[in-house]
């Protein structure tokens, strides 16, 4: 006999995935509605099994280092991974929305860019910005 399945309604389920809602809002849902306690990796799972599109959104122009584990939640890089899901076109929570365009004004206000050194303990830095500086970030030397 196969395994009986969590999801109650597939499509209601895509759908919210295709909406973008985030995992969490979905196990509460689900819980809330079903009255049946998921996880977020069972939903991960069930989007990857379903071929729906990929929550994260990589941009090498905005992130093009190699960012080691203990840097990858850096405010900064945090802040460069919601402004590549806006300009992939996916919309935000609000308050991320505004923690971003603060961040961003911010930036603009203390003409710095984000500067990565994986060789450090803090690995994001905020330097002044030089002409050759054309995004948010300083990017890194090409290796020869």
């Amino acid at each position: 006999m196969p395994a009986k399945t969590l999801v109650q309604n597939e499509q209601e389920a895509i759908g919210w995935i295709e909406e973008g809602k985030d995992y969490q809002w979905i196990v509460d849902k689900y819980l809330e509605k079903y009255k049946i306690q998921t996880t977020t990796s069972m939903w991960a799972t069930f989007r990857h099994r379903k071929g729906l599109k990929r929550r994260l959104t990589r941009d090498t122009n905005l992130i093009p280092w190699e960012v080691k584990p203990e840097h990858r939640w850096a405010y900064p890089v945090v802040m460069l991974r919601f402004e590549a899901r806006r300009r992939a076109g996916n919309q935000l929570k609000p308050a991320d929305e505004s923690r971003l365009d603060s961040w961003i004004a911010e930036r603009k206000h203390e003409n710095t860019v984000v500067y990565y050194d994986p060789a450090t303990e803090d690995g994001f830095f905020y330097v002044p910005r030089e002409k050759s500086d054309k995004d948010l970030i300083r990017q890194p030397q090409k290796r020869q």
